[in-house]
């Protein structure tokens, strides 16, 4: 048991409600914070439990901010902790929010979970959060509950929208136009997919680099074609190559996903 999930099976402060398994990953990603001088904001402050969590297990020189839609939140306001009242899906409220905040070292969205809510938070308060901060968002399981606007694979879920992610992350390896490295690729070090959660660890990076370093002992045995033997594997390698651009033209798989045998 670590320190947060501790805090929360002994509070005697503000209520809170806490799916069991988020600690383990709080505490994987938010430990190397403790103790330093950083700030954090938390979409959703509810009765106000977590931020007193957050504030217990950060320490003092944290500056936490809350946001929540509820103006009674605002009685949660105490040391060190200010909240913010409006909707996380109005994005002019997250600039003037934005305007107002230093940058976060750590965003935690658990706002109302809503596909909107969701997205239109990162696509406003993402680039605020610093070149090694962390964001995270909670409770991504409405993505598939039908009353939030999920449902399994359908368009517009937040869970949809995250999974182009995973392109942006490689985008320095493609070769197609259509994905070409942007700030995203440029500024995440990783993805972290987690039951109903996801953690993005930002890093500013650059295109990653191979090199081969030692002395090559082995070889193994390496065919030679000569003649008509050359002439045929040229013309396979060719009709297969040519063959697999035009069915990745139309998004299909080329035969058994292989390419180079």
């Amino acid at each position: 048991m670590n320190d947060l999930e501790a805090y929360f099976n002994n509070n005697t402060g503000r209520v809170m409600d806490k799916w069991m398994h988020y600690f383990d990953v709080y505490d994987r990603h938010f430990s190397k914070y403790r103790g330093k001088e950083i700030v954090i904001l938390e979409i959703g402050t509810w009765h106000g439990g977590s931020l007193q969590m957050w504030k217990s297990y950060f320490g003092d020189k944290a500056k936490i901010y809350g946001m929540d839609i509820n103006p009674d939140c605002k009685n949660v306001e105490e040391e060190n902790v200010k909240v913010f009242i409006g909707s996380q899906a109005d994005r002019e409220f997250l600039r003037k929010v934005k305007s107002e905040l230093p940058p976060l070292d750590i965003l935690i969205d658990d706002g109302g979970h809503t596909m909107l809510q969701q997205i239109v938070t990162f696509e406003e308060l993402f680039d605020h959060v610093k070149p090694n901060g962390v964001y995270l968002c909670e409770d991504m399981h409405t993505s598939y509950w039908t009353r939030w606007g999920g449902g399994y694979k359908r368009k517009g879920t937040f869970i949809e929208y995250t999974k182009n992610f995973i392109d942006k992350l490689n985008a320095f390896n493609s070769r197609e136009r259509s994905l070409k490295p942007d700030s995203f690729t440029r500024s995440v070090d990783s993805l972290h997919f987690y039951d109903s959660m996801l953690v993005i660890e930002k890093k500013p990076r650059e295109a990653p680099v191979a090199r081969q370093t030692g002395e090559i002992t082995l070889s193994g045995p390496q065919p030679e074609y000569k003649g008509l033997a050359l002439i045929k594997l040229k013309a396979r390698y060719m009709y297969r190559h040519k063959m697999n651009r035009l069915l990745n033209f139309f998004g299909l798989p080329f035969k058994n996903g292989d390419m180079i045998q």
